[in-house]
């Protein structure tokens, strides 16, 4: 039986890649490869595709398993993938885990039902019933401010009990959470830090990484922040962490894809385009991407 001490890779930096659109509104697979690409190259461990900045909820099964299959493809071993399978409607989950475990996805990030509002009993059902639809190891998505339902501690340690829920994606904010939680979790059961402005304090509160937006314009010096910050480096990493500090805040302010969009194509690496019910970035909003831009990266 495999449990948390078998997924090592399951930590660092890891991007929440968009999903980019050509001007007729489908998946431009090309573009999507191109930043697979510049993320295995920036020597992460994984790739994570088809979830928040992704625009989940707006793709249909068959653009979600396209993009999926071509995250796999282009990875061709070197790095894991990890698809993005969440809903709200525990059969709709399921039905996308199925899918991706067999578009050749490594594990899963699932999120905490949102919109209907569930107890903890609930979530724990929910998320117990798409474990029992799969093979795949589960990391857990809690973003409570996007759910409105918190998932609490007492529920992630009742769900760490089984071997196939491997790490925890933390939205929360709670820098605190790790050393909370730690002594009762699995040895290897990983906790990811899932908010930009909070990654190196989470870090040095005995995280094990972060899934975040900002590594998908910057994944080389998100790997180096992550590196520095474990090798207890903390006055390079904090000098990191003011180089990133203005991008992570201009981008939290808006915290859709359409900042992280438009900030990949001033680098030419996606168009700005998303779909309704998000929309294009107003003008003060993009000089604001593109100074930070310059002030974290250089023009």
């Amino acid at each position: 039986m495999t449990s948390a001490l078998d997924y090592p890779w399951l930590a660092g930096v890891i991007a929440d890649l968009p999903t980019p659109f050509d001007e007729h509104d489908g998946i431009d697979l090309i573009a999507f490869a191109r930043l697979c690409e510049q993320q295995v190259e920036a020597d992460v461990s994984a790739l994570l595709v088809g979830e928040t900045m992704g625009e989940l909820p707006t793709l249909t099964i068959d653009e979600h398993d396209a993009l999926v299959r071509t995250a796999v493809a282009t990875a061709r071993g070197r790095v894991k993938v990890i698809a993005g399978a969440g809903s709200n409607a525990t059969a709709h989950a399921i039905t996308l885990t199925q899918n991706v475990e067999a578009a050749g996805a490594d594990a899963i990030l699932s999120v905490v039902p949102y919109y209907n509002r569930p107890t903890q009993a609930g979530i724990a059902a929910h998320f117990r019933a798409v474990a029992a639809a799969t093979s795949l190891p589960i990391i857990v998505h809690d973003a409570p401010c996007r759910t409105m339902r918190p998932l609490a501690d007492e529920t992630l340690l009742q769900l760490a009990e089984s071997a196939q829920f491997i790490g925890l994606c933390d939205g929360s904010g709670d820098i605190t959470r790790p050393l909370r939680l730690r002594g009762g979790l699995p040895r290897g059961f990983r906790l990811l830090s899932g908010h930009n402005a909070t990654t190196m304090a989470f870090l040095f509160y005995a995280g094990d990484g972060s899934i975040c937006s900002i590594a998908s314009i910057t994944p080389g010096l998100m790997h180096e922040l992550y590196q520095t910050g474990r090798q207890q480096g903390a006055v390079y990493a904090t000098h990191l962490m003011d180089r990133i500090a203005p991008l992570a805040t201009v981008l939290a302010q808006d915290a859709t894809p359409a900042s992280l969009k438009y900030a990949l194509s001033l680098r030419d690496l996606c168009l700005p385009r998303v779909r309704l019910p998000i929309v294009a970035l107003a003008r003060p909003e993009k000089t604001a991407i593109a100074e930070a831009m310059a002030a974290a990266l250089g023009p």
